[in-house]
């Protein structure tokens, strides 16, 4: 059986993708990557087919990550049925999930996985900022990855 989980912030060229690479590495680097599938998409569709953001893909590939195949994608209600685990970045798009979601779907912020983050806290859109902005995402997911990479290991074992 395959693990789906998905990713999802505003647009799906900057957060979202930044963490689908990196939840990646890690659940490949617990040997799990033949047994979990990830993605991400955003709630609106305004960059639907897009790369990611170069200053995102710059910061992933200076730290080793690979997120040039990357195209941005649009979250819609059906795709729920897709998932094992659907997880939003930032408070805003969580209550769009929540609001599309069928009865009894959960869905969680990707930082309430990081042990060392506060309650409800979530990875600041970095697309109005600069380079400090992007590095900063990448920390935040980082941290918040390890804990959705053994959630999951919990999960599918």
């Amino acid at each position: 059986m395959t693990y789906r989980v998905c990713l999802v912030c505003m647009g799906n060229i900057c957060r979202s993708p930044m963490a689908e690479v990196v939840l990646r590495q890690a659940l490949d680097d617990r040997g799990l990557g033949d047994r979990v599938v990830v993605e991400s998409a955003g709630t609106g569709g305004w960059h639907e087919g897009d790369p990611m953001d170069e200053r995102a893909l710059r910061i992933l590939t200076e730290r080793g990550y690979d997120g040039s195949a990357h195209r941005a994608r649009q979250f819609t209600r059906d795709w729920f049925d897709r998932y094992d685990l659907v997880l939003a970045m930032d408070r805003d798009n969580l209550a769009n999930l929540r609001r599309m979601a069928p009865a009894g779907v959960e869905v969680r912020l990707f930082r309430s996985f990081d042990p060392a983050a506060p309650p409800d806290a979530e990875v600041p859109d970095p697309y109005y900022g600069g380079r400090e902005g992007f590095e900063e995402v990448l920390a935040l997911v980082e941290s918040a990855a390890e804990g959705v990479a053994q959630h999951v290991a919990d999960e599918i074992d």
